[in-house]
């Protein structure tokens, strides 16, 4: 089969032609654009004119724009459809590349021509983004090793060919975990308590998998509605405890000496690079700016969520003594919550799923879309997938101008890892006249439809649709000239403003109207529902921010306290660090840092505090909106030119366009319904 990979493209809309790539192909193709990126860069340090922004910054971004490209799709392909010849392509690919992005940031012929530019260059013939480009690709230099020595150099090149390796692992080990365990039964009374939907689901499963009886799994769709409606205690206790021990069975799956590992490098780079501690090196580039910062306002929230959680606890312990339950333990939590919830919500989340079917709800973020900002989505069948799950829509402006693609891939299977992200497989840029449109990609693990229902989405699932499919409306509406300045290439805790401020409309009336139906009756969502959703919105949020903060202060620990000389048991690490946000008793079987992919192979080391900073900015931006009206034409257009922007001017300076002012935390306290 020939080798795609090797040329452009020649499909429609310059997508991805998933079907034609194989493993094999990524090898030969990197080789080959290595080459081509290198002759690039020679060029760039060869040129005997004096270095300047359009011939050394400018060059220097629009170089490798091939490379790039090849590497997401075979990251994107490892996290959403692989299996262990894709696992092994990655893991012989990506230290290649590391290899060779760091011979580009430690070239010192190229730096120097940075710096020229940076210190030499006038700041009044560059627009606010060719600053923004400018000083990111200074700082990127810096902070990769080019004022180091050659020794110095090859220990931060062999620190981070280690960080590779060992996050590739932890990602295979936690995924792995996920998909061995499996819990049958085969005595229908374990199943009181179940849904109809749920119990169809795991008959199914167990069907695929050749077996007899009801089949539940780690993942998302079977094991959150078990955790909610089963009955059984010693079942639920099964499986929180399978889930807790996910690579933490000292095995051959184990993330401990990994976790260690990672931590310890991490320290080791920011050190070498004359930093205290990691989360010093990463906040230097974050609104947050400095670890204390980010303790002081995880404590700040922690004075206000921890009284209130405390006291939520008190009363599902109250209704789990009405069971003979004497002391309440973490896999009682979900079940006596969803208990209090339709108590004092008088809400149904099983009946609540009726109402919002899969495709009802996509179209909803689609035509809420379409009122903020003027978009148009169009089922695409030209448009080639990796899975045939995956849905395909072309995205238009209210000119009728071709936006982006944009992929939606929903359900679970065992090549996908766990949880809901968004990427990108093509990025936006603007150069010489042409507009190169991204293609924008969410990938979710959703409850699948079964034998007699469609795909029906809890609550929560509806909103987590709505967060990564704002994440998705910050890509495509993306109108930077520069690739790494564009969309959600944002400072840390500023890139979640646009998918957290999404969820404010799956509680509004107005936005609900457009979508929740009856998948049988067709019938609105009932007015009692409409309130109590909203009401829900406080339900039980003083546990929900604390355990929030618990996982905040516990990547503080790892990134800001750790000593890797003393701190050699991850059990004492991890109660330590969340010791003071404790509500529940710690089960030594269990742990959570081991499968913490947020913060060891993810994105969010020393910045998973940015969820809840995040919150804090869209509280205070959706009070902008519910002042003057959720689909307020001028709001939106403010809104819009924030997400337009990406990240060619600072966050703070976008913020302050949009609001007029820098955000306050008292937005959220009230919509969370905590007092200081």
């Amino acid at each position: 089969m020939k080798n795609l990979l090797l040329s452009d493209f020649n499909t429609y809309l310059d997508t991805v032609p998933f079907s034609d790539i194989k493993p094999e192909h990524f090898k030969p193709a990197v080789e080959k654009y290595i080459t081509r990126t290198q002759q690039e860069i020679d060029a760039i340090v060869q040129n005997p004119e004096v270095p300047d922004f359009q011939n050394t910054i400018e060059a220097l971004e629009f170089s490798g724009m091939h490379l790039s490209r090849i590497q997401s799709i075979l990251m994107n392909i490892n996290s959403a459809e692989t299996n262990d010849v894709w696992q092994q392509t990655t893991e012989e690919i990506l230290p290649v590349l590391n290899d060779f992005y760091n011979n580009i940031r430690q070239n010192k012929a190229l730096f120097d021509k940075v710096a020229y530019v940076q210190k030499h260059v006038n700041p009044d013939t560059l627009t606010t983004e060719q600053s923004m480009l400018l000083d990111k690709t200074y700082k990127s230099f810096v902070r990769n090793g080019a004022n180091l020595s050659d020794q110095q150099q090859q220990k931060l090149r062999e620190i981070d060919q280690q960080l590779t390796r060992l996050k590739l692992q932890f990602n295979k080990n936690v995924l792995h975990e996920t998909n061995s365990f499996e819990l049958l039964i085969t005595d229908e009374k374990h199943l009181n308590g179940l849904p109809q939907s749920v119990i169809d689901a795991a008959s199914d499963l167990a069907k695929q998998r050749q077996k007899t009886g009801w089949l539940f799994t780690l993942h998302a769709p079977s094991y959150i509605p078990f955790m909610k409606y089963q009955k059984n205690r010693d079942l639920r206790r099964q499986m929180v405890l399978a889930y807790g021990s996910r690579s933490f069975k000292n095995d051959a799956f184990d993330n401990q000496k990994i976790v260690l590992q990672i931590a310890g490098l991490r320290k080791q780079r920011a050190n070498l690079l004359g930093y205290k501690t990691y989360a010093d090196y990463v906040l230097e580039e974050r609104m947050a700016e400095t670890p204390q910062n980010v303790l002081d306002f995880l404590d700040s929230l922690h004075q206000a969520a921890y009284p209130k959680a405390k006291t939520e606890l008190q009363k599902l312990e109250a209704l789990a003594r009405q069971d003979g339950i004497d002391k309440l333990e973490k896999w009682d939590v979900p079940y006596y919550m969803n208990i209090l919830k339709k108590q004092e919500l008088q809400l149904d989340e099983q009946k609540l799923k009726a109402y919002f079917p899969l495709n009802k709800v996509l179209q909803g973020v689609f035509e809420i879309a379409g009122r903020l900002y003027g978009l148009k989505f169009v089922k695409s069948d030209r448009i080639d997938t990796y899975h045939p799950d995956v849905q395909v829509f072309e995205v238009f402006d209210e000119t009728g101008k071709f936006m982006a693609v944009f992929y939606a891939d929903f359900f679970p299977r065992a090549g996908k890892r766990q949880g809901a992200w968004m990427t990108s497989y093509k990025d936006q840029w603007q150069r010489n006249g042409k507009d190169s449109r991204p293609h924008i990609s969410i990938v979710t693990n959703f409850t699948k439809p079964t034998a007699t229902e469609p795909a029906l989405l809890s609550f929560n699932e509806v909103t987590t649709l709505f967060h990564e499919f704002g994440h998705a409306l910050h890509g495509m509406l993306a109108q930077s000239h520069y690739p790494s300045l564009s969309g959600t290439n944002v400072y840390w805790d500023f890139v979640e403003l646009p998918s957290q401020i999404m969820e404010n409309w799956a509680y509004e009336k107005e936005a609900l109207d457009l979508f929740a139906r009856h998948y049988q009756t067709g019938e609105k969502l009932p007015e009692e529902d409409l309130k109590n959703i909203k009401k829900s919105l406080q339900f039980m949020e003083g546990y929900a921010t604390n355990r929030q903060l618990s996982f905040g202060y516990l990547d503080m620990g790892w990134h800001y306290r750790f000593d890797p000389d003393n701190d050699t048991d991850v059990s004492q690490i991890e109660q330590k660090h969340m010791a003071k946000t404790q509500v529940l008793p710690y089960y030594e079987q269990n742990n959570m840092s081991v499968a913490f992919s947020h913060i060891f192979p993810g994105g969010y080391a020393a910045g998973y505090y940015s969820y809840k900073w995040a919150e804090v900015l869209d509280a205070d931006a959706f009070a902008y909106f519910k002042e003057k009206g959720i689909f307020n034409p001028e709001v939106a257009q403010k809104f819009k030119a924030l997400l337009q922007a990406g990240g060619s001017e600072h966050p703070m300076t976008l913020y302050k366009k949009f609001r007029g002012r820098e955000p306050r935390v008292e937005a959220l306290i009230k919509r969370a319904g905590l007092k200081v």
